[in-house]
């Protein structure tokens, strides 16, 4: 599948590593639907992108936004051929405190709620648009190759769903529920040529990491064996247009991330 003439939704895209793939999808002449909270960075960056790019305010959790910004796609570029799903959250609480008293659930469940379920929310949603364009196409007398590449769904997890520290059970678990949907999702949309994919990256240079102290920052860069620096996030966008480029990436996790192993 080409990037060039096809539309795809990216969540999380007014920022960070979706706002760079975002990027990157208009400079190869694709469409983007970019769903995002935050309005104001959004509509900025649809401004500067110009007449291939659309916002939506969105809460992946949300079926019916999703389901908003998956029909603004249609309407506006004639089909849905993708997703990239960077939107999620870090929820940070130990199990236990210092005195021992429990977690927090209903935190635990946010970091659940968003990462997890709002990745299978768009996964589900995304795919059905796909499906139903193809159907429409059968029903319209187009023939559809066999083995042709129908659609792409990527999803962003993070090597946090391998290497767990103290006091991310929520993030870690709901990255590695990200993991454990890749496959099975893979293996179900196969018969209607949409593969399934998922990045893990490491520690990148996102807006996130802009609130940690630059002495933390300095550890994190050092504890990368090669490059020793955090990930740009265009090397990210790169993989993603590689991953749509080429047909034969299905049902798989990438680590993106330097060889870091976290202990």
């Amino acid at each position: 599948m080409q990037i060039k003439e096809n539309s795809f939704l990216v969540t999380g895209g007014a920022s960070g590593l979706g706002e760079s793939v975002a990027r990157v999808i208009v400079e190869q002449g694709g469409n983007v639907v970019i769903a995002d909270l935050n309005e104001s960075a959004g509509q900025t960056l649809v401004a500067e992108l110009g007449d291939s790019a659309r916002f939506v305010r969105c809460d992946i959790t949300n079926g019916d936004e999703v389901k908003s910004a998956v029909e603004m796609a249609e309407n506006a570029f004639g089909s849905l051929q993708g997703s990239i799903n960077c939107a999620g959250i870090v929820v940070v609480q130990k199990l236990l405190d210092r005195d021992n008293n429990p977690a927090d659930l209903e935190s635990f469940s946010r970091g659940v709620n968003i990462n997890l379920v709002g990745s299978f929310n768009v996964a589900r949603l995304v795919a059905a648009s796909i499906a139903k364009r193809i159907a429409n196409d059968n029903s319209a007398g187009d023939h559809v190759e066999k083995n042709a590449d129908q659609g792409i769904i990527i999803n962003t997890a993070s090597i946090a769903a391998f290497d767990g520290q103290v006091g991310q059970a929520s993030y870690s678990s709901s990255k590695a529920g990200v993991v454990g949907l890749t496959l099975p999702l893979a293996r179900e949309l196969a018969r209607h040529g949409i593969r399934v994919m998922t990045i893990a990256p490491g520690v990148f240079a996102t807006p996130m990491m802009e609130s940690i102290p630059e002495k933390a920052r300095e550890q994190l860069e050092a504890g990368v064996p090669y490059p020793k620096r955090l990930g740009a996030p265009n090397e990210f966008a790169k993989l993603v247009t590689h991953i749509i480029d080429n047909a034969y990436l299905n049902g798989e996790v990438i680590r993106l991330d330097g060889a870091i192993r976290m202990v």
